[in-house]
């Protein structure tokens, strides 16, 4: 049976309410907030999955049209930037000869906040197809520990 614990369900409640903030505009500085999305509120990009499993958190952010030799992944104090410039269109066309312009282009900034502490040092970063994909190993105190139960 699983033992409860208010402390992890409390905790894991205001990352919550911190995300809900952060989806309107509070809690981090508007420069790390928006995007280069024209026509649209702030958004954030790019957009972002981040998944655990017993040894790493992964993250996994959607990058297409993205050059790769432009991405900038950093992890300081348990948060991850990823940072870089999606380029405009190749060739000579000029902005004035476009009659609809809905993808955008420009440098973009964004950071997350980490669940758990990371081991810094261990970490990999891939990106194929438009997909960057950040493996981040947790660090030996974040790991769940194993503990045995002596019967009497």
């Amino acid at each position: 049976m699983a033992q409860w614990s208010p402390f992890e369900d409390m905790e894991a409640l205001r990352r919550e309410i911190d995300r809900a903030f952060e989806g309107f505009g509070l809690g981090q500085e508007p420069s790390q907030q928006v995007a280069f999305l024209p026509g649209r509120g702030p958004r954030r990009y790019p957009l972002i999955n981040l998944l655990e499993d017993k040894e790493n958190l992964y993250i996994e952010a959607l990058t297409p049209g993205v050059d790769p030799e432009s991405l900038n992944v950093t992890v300081l104090q348990n948060r991850l930037t990823v940072s870089g410039e999606k380029s405009r269109i190749a060739g000579d066309i000029k902005p004035e000869a476009f009659h609809r312009s809905e993808r955008a282009s420009g440098k973009f900034v964004r950071t997350i906040d980490l669940p758990v502490e990371v081991d810094d040092g261990e970490i990999k970063a891939e990106y194929k197809n438009g997909l960057l994909v950040v493996a981040l190993p947790k660090a030996e105190k974040a790991k769940p520990k194993q503990i045995n139960v002596k019967v009497v």
